[in-house]
């Protein structure tokens, strides 16, 4: 890196200026801008999610206690709270939710060799939300209970780093299951979803579309058994059976076949039974499959415990979306400079190391080398059970 580089510039030098700029121009984010930039305004965030920041004061009172270094971090403005809290409110968070898809774009080209514990060539999505819960009386349009606000995170996660290649957010009240109909669903991939997205008319889309769904029966479920496989139960499968649906209601909605597989955990003891439409793999393929479904649930955990996503520093619907898809962006670039450094601590530790360091004007790969090499067991509070976080 180029000598007289802050490390925060060293992290967000990853994003492509020219990228940056399609993204503003194509919301006419600058419009009409004589100070402080959209650029400003993500470096700012950025800053927050990297640093812990709690407020736009807090911001703003660490920001001005360096202006000798803000040049060097890119900033070209003078930052205020509340020049920021007007950005976050007015202009487009559509422009950083563009951003985080070109990121991710990146990130999952660079990921895409990684396992994830299951040996199969065709990618693996994990689709599940989180709620984060807000003040009613702050969060007005968040309505969620009669005396709580909320907003949903519906994500879903290629398994394979883990990339969050989509996200949607929602009011608390709006239902799992209505995700669905944003996907745009690939040829050949897997869905691995809880039973709360069963819908069999949404399902049959995937059926349509050549992709694959694994997910969980719920109680109830009528069916006519077609034909039983043969299974070994001493991998804890029970049953592999070829289904129809049995209510005409139902058929009109998926007027096809699939598969129902019971399973029983042997470390557990727990039965469960398995839904998808595809018929090639091993049943015990499909039960470990939906295991890694919870790679998502250790993602959402990740992003609340070492993100600013669970306080806002800003109360409209726009100020909301334009902090999560930063703390997105935040996520995605450290994942993407882990990879091209060739880092070998976990995202967790890089959060850290960056949280204390962003005025220091040394190569980043060297900074995080050495307080790799000093401090090896730094985050074991945070570490996850797969390896990328």
């Amino acid at each position: 890196m180029r000598a007289g580089k802050t490390i925060f510039a060293q992290v967000t030098e990853w994003i492509h200026p020219e990228q940056f700029r399609r993204c503003v121009q194509r919301y006419h984010g600058n419009h009409c801008i004589r100070n402080f930039p959209c650029w400003d305004q993500f470096l700012a965030m950025a800053f927050a999610q990297i640093t812990y920041r709690d407020s736009l004061a807090d911001i703003e009172v660490c920001l001005r206690s360096r202006p000798d270094q803000l040049y060097h971090m890119g900033f070209r403005s003078t930052v205020a709270h509340s020049t920021l809290a007007a950005a976050n409110r007015s202009r487009d968070g559509r422009i950083y939710h563009d951003l985080a898809q070109a990121l991710i774009a990146r990130a999952r080209r660079l990921y895409a060799s990684e396992s994830f514990g299951v040996e199969l060539a065709q990618t693996v999505y994990a689709l599940d939300s989180t709620t984060i819960d807000l003040c009613l009386s702050l969060f007005p349009w968040a309505r969620f209970r009669a005396t709580k606000a909320a907003v949903k995170l519906h994500t879903l996660l290629d398994l394979r780093g883990p990339i969050p290649t989509m996200i949607s957010i929602s009011q608390g009240k709006q239902a799992d299951v209505g995700v669905l109909d944003e996907l745009v669903l690939e040829p050949g991939a897997f869905y691995v979803m809880d039973r709360g997205y069963v819908d069999f008319a949404r399902l049959y889309r995937f059926v349509l579309a050549g992709a694959c769904f694994v997910t969980r029966a719920k109680a109830g479920l009528q069916i006519n058994r077609l034909a039983s496989r043969p299974v070994d139960q001493s991998t804890g499968v029970r049953s592999d059976q070829i289904v129809w649906l049995k209510l005409n209601r139902s058929i009109e909605h998926y007027p096809d076949r699939f598969r129902r597989i019971s399973y029983t955990a042997p470390d557990t003891g727990k039965s469960l039974i398995f839904l998808t439409n595809n018929f090639d793999l091993p049943a015990l393929t499909i039960a470990q499959l939906y295991k890694c479904r919870w790679r998502v649930e250790l993602f959402f955990k990740w992003v609340k415990q070492n993100l600013r996503i669970k306080r806002f520093f800003g109360t409209t619907d726009n100020a909301v979306k334009t902090q999560v898809w930063i703390a997105v962006c935040v996520y995605v670039l450290v994942a993407i400079l882990r990879k091209e450094l060739r880092l070998e601590v976990s995202l967790s530790q890089i959060l850290q190391i960056l949280s204390v360091n962003v005025f220091e004007q040394m190569s980043l790969a060297e900074l995080v080398a050495k307080s790799g090499s000093q401090n090896e067991t730094l985050d074991s509070r945070n570490q996850l059970v797969f390896n990328m976080l």
